[in-house]
């Protein structure tokens, strides 16, 4: 696996344990020789991880539509950065430079981009492995929502177990690379 995309907040929460979370996961990416792909910002989680990617000798490519250039602060330090047109580019982009996917804790768009790719998985879109890095446990209360909707006919167990889930970062990215 060459490269994961990791969806995570333009905030940092209200825990410095969730910046502490970016960089041991943007560690564990720099250790497996994984580029990480992201929505280009500079702040938040996503300017930490993307920020740790490159202070340790990683690879971070940046995908961000021309409207939060300015609003996200569009990281300019990247390996990469591309600017496109909107939400839908950027998430169809990000997809295809990537051969996994991680969502860290974040806001209403991590869940978005996070059920686009597992539902894209579910449909047979792709076939990449899709990974929930739980920190803190952060997921709790949506894992268990997911396994509601699996007990109540709404999704098949097959297709629950296309999020790997995991508290510890390394462990994570383990899983994705034995499934990949």
């Amino acid at each position: 696996m060459k490269s994961i995309a990791v969806y995570c907040g333009a905030s940092n929460g209200a825990k410095p344990l969730y910046a502490d979370a970016a960089r041991q996961l943007a560690r564990a990416l720099v250790d497996h020789n994984i580029a990480l792909v992201y929505g280009g910002g500079k702040v938040g989680l996503m300017g930490v991880i993307a920020d740790e990617v490159l202070r340790l000798g990683g690879e971070a490519t940046g995908v961000i539509p021309r409207a939060l250039v300015e609003r996200e602060v569009g990281h300019a330090g990247l390996t990469r950065l591309f600017v496109v047109k909107d939400m839908h580019e950027r998430k169809a982009m990000m997809a295809d430079l990537s051969e996994g996917f991680i969502a860290m804790p974040g806001g209403f768009g991590t869940l978005e981009e996070l059920f686009e790719m597992v539902t894209w998985a579910q449909l047979g879109i792709h076939a990449k492995p899709i990974g929930l890095l739980n920190t803190e446990g952060f997921y709790d209360g949506l894992v268990a929502f997911a396994r509601h909707q699996q007990e109540e006919g709404f999704v098949r167990p097959a297709h629950a177990a296309l999020m790997n889930i995991d508290v510890d970062a390394e462990a994570l990215v383990r899983k994705l690379l034995d499934v990949a």
